[in-house]
Order: structure tokens, then sequence, then C-alpha cells
């Protein structure tokens, strides 16, 4: 590994806590600022909730080797490292589960949310759901 890249000489168990930490609280700041003014953009980070990450989309049950179950994925960033956080929910689309995975190349880990970690995601999940994007995003899954 590249000496001196303190991010890369660690794996992703050892920062998937950190980098759940920085991510949340960027959606709580975006969220906040949402409830307030839905089209404010946040002053420190530049960007506002209908902007950031890189989309919400549905992942078949099958689309992974050792995926067992179906869960709908907010990317937030893509490559290396990348992370998101994944939502899995019955066939009403109610998460009964959320995670966050941060991942880096042949590497990866995850943290179940709760609190008001989880509280919040399953606000963001409702907005996600309000908007149309689960049953919209579910129906073209299952096209393939």
């Amino acid at each position: 590994m590249p000496a001196g890249n303190e991010r890369n000489e660690k794996t992703c168990a050892q920062l998937v806590e950190a980098e759940c930490d920085s991510t949340i609280e960027v959606l709580r700041d975006l969220w906040e600022l949402y409830c307030e003014d839905s089209d404010a953009y946040h002053d420190e980070h530049g960007t506002n909730l209908y902007e950031y990450g890189l989309g919400f989309d549905y992942v078949p049950l099958g689309t992974f080797d050792e995926q067992d179950e179906g869960y709908f994925r907010y990317q937030i960033s893509w490559g290396g490292p990348s992370d998101e956080f994944r939502f899995f929910t019955g066939p009403d689309f109610v998460p009964y589960r959320i995670e966050y995975w941060y991942m880096d190349w042949f590497d990866g880990a995850r943290r179940t949310l709760r609190g008001d970690d989880l509280a919040l995601m399953k606000g963001i999940f409702h907005w996600f759901d309000d908007m149309g994007c689960t049953r919209g995003e579910f129906d073209k899954s299952q096209e393939y």
C-alpha cells in the first residue's frame, strides 16, 4: 500500500464508523435545511438534499454473488472508496433494516443503523417513497 496515505492503509472495517458518522452528519444538515426550505442550498456543503448523492435504485435479489435479499440503494459516492445506504423492506416498502456500506477495492464493511441515525434515514427513505421513487425503481428492476 502507498506510504503516507492513511486512508489506503486502513481497512474498510476500521473506517466504516467514522465514514458513516460523517455522511450521516451531512445528511442530517441537508435534511434539516430541506425541512425549513426545500429549495435552499446548504452553505457549508454547497448542495441541497435533491442534489446530494449519486442515485436511488433497487438492487434485486441475485444481482451480486452471496446476496440473499433485494434492497433499495441510496448511493452516495462511487469508485474507490464508495459508500451507500441499503434499505431492506417488506412488500409494503417499509424498511425493517437500514445499513451503511463503505467499500474500497476488494474490501467492504457495513454498519446497521440504530437510534437517531435510523430515524433520519427512515425519514429520507419515506421522502424517496413520497416522490414515487421506491415503486418506480422496484418496477424498473423487474423488467430485466
